[in-house]
């Protein structure tokens, strides 16, 4: 296929549509719920009150916005796939944003910026403190100003879409992979994204990860999750080791989500089973360093790939406690472990050999 032809055969996958539209406009497609901001996302995106005034600040001077980006689906609704967080101060601000409950978020406050020292204490409209309060003019000024929105149509491909996501959720506080996972993952199924998180909020698993407060911030605990869910169960030799191991863990997860024989109870009890035992046995060490006769240091992935892979993978037919500990105290002097796990070694390489080692030394 020549290059012309890949080009002609991905703008057939994502039809594209844009205009201008007033913020007034935006407004009223919330308030109809005619566009969907996802609240769920609210906790993967980080805008601090500078980063929200500096926006409105924006907004008044006639600063040009960047273009927000939805997907149309089927019922017509917009799906925002870029730009929830510009919408988020808007809708803030003027006093109409809803949490997942559906409850109405506090009001925006805005602080003084760069140009318009003023803009400290201001609200939208507050009729018990006019002063303090944006004039009828200003808040014309801010209705009547236009943001462009990219509408990606309904006939486009939804991988497509999800990778465009992708893409896009690189501005404001950058998120991370599992972050954008997780907005992905409510995109395409919700229930599954609940659960998912139910099952990363695990005790046993949460003490064997024993994760710093930096990485359960920016949901590593659920990438693990989904990690172990994932390579558990996958027979290694349909492993694509072309493909980098984060777009695998995402297109993966898609298939999951999306599918119609994903057995959520046989992987709720696995991933139970698997954390309930090493609770027992090597908790919070469970992932960390031994040497010199003592564990050192923090969480470590390679091991989780050899000890969590390979435990799932053996249930219900798990080993005793003694074996996991014996097995992952040496695991460290294992040649084949220290083969694949060294900064040599590449992700893709990486993870298929030590899944298999972790089947082998966990099995009874």
């Amino acid at each position: 296929m020549s290059l012309q032809d890949q080009i002609d055969q991905m703008r057939k996958e994502i039809r594209t549509d844009g205009y201008g539209m007033s913020i007034g406009e935006w407004i009223s497609l919330y308030e109809n719920k005619e566009i969907d901001i996802h609240p769920e996302f609210q906790r993967f995106f980080r805008w601090s009150l500078s980063q929200k005034s500096d926006l409105i600040e924006s907004i008044l001077l006639g600063i040009p916005i960047p273009p927000i980006f939805v997907s149309q689906r089927k019922d017509g609704v917009w799906d925002v796939v870029d730009g929830l967080q510009r919408l988020s101060t808007i809708y803030q601000f003027v006093g109409v944003l809803k949490d997942e409950s559906t409850n109405n978020i506090n009001p925006l406050v805005l602080q003084k910026t760069k140009y318009l020292s003023d803009l400290e204490g201001k609200k939208w409209n507050d009729l018990d403190d006019t002063r303090g309060s944006l004039t009828a003019e200003q808040r014309l000024i801010i209705k009547r100003s236009k943001i462009n929105v990219s509408i990606i149509l309904r006939e486009s491909d939804d991988i497509a879409k999800y990778e465009l996501f992708q893409r896009l959720n690189t501005g404001g506080s950058a998120l991370t992979p599992q972050e954008v996972r997780n907005c992905i993952l409510v995109m395409v199924k919700p229930e599954f994204y609940k659960w998912l998180r139910e099952l990363a909020d695990n005790e046993n698993f949460q003490e064997s990860i024993s994760l710093s407060d930096k990485n359960i911030i920016e949901q590593y605990d659920l990438e693990l999750a989904l990690r172990f869910i994932i390579f558990s169960n996958l027979k290694i030799e349909e492993y694509d080791r072309s493909r980098d191991v984060g777009e695998y863990l995402t297109s993966k997860m898609i298939e999951l989500a999306e599918g119609e024989v994903f057995d959520y109870d046989f992987t709720l009890k696995q991933f139970e089973a698997t954390f309930d035992l090493l609770a027992r046995s090597t908790a919070s060490n469970s992932f960390r360093r031994y040497t010199d006769n003592k564990f050192k240091g923090g969480f470590l992935l390679s091991p989780f790939e050899v000890v969590a892979y390979g435990l799932g993978y053996n249930y219900p037919d798990l080993p005793s406690e003694e074996h996991v500990v014996k097995n992952v105290k040496q695991l460290y002097t294992n040649k084949t472990y220290n083969k694949w796990s060294g900064s040599g070694a590449r992700a893709n390489t990486r993870v298929p050999n030590l899944m298999a080692l972790g089947r082998k030394l966990f099995s009874k």
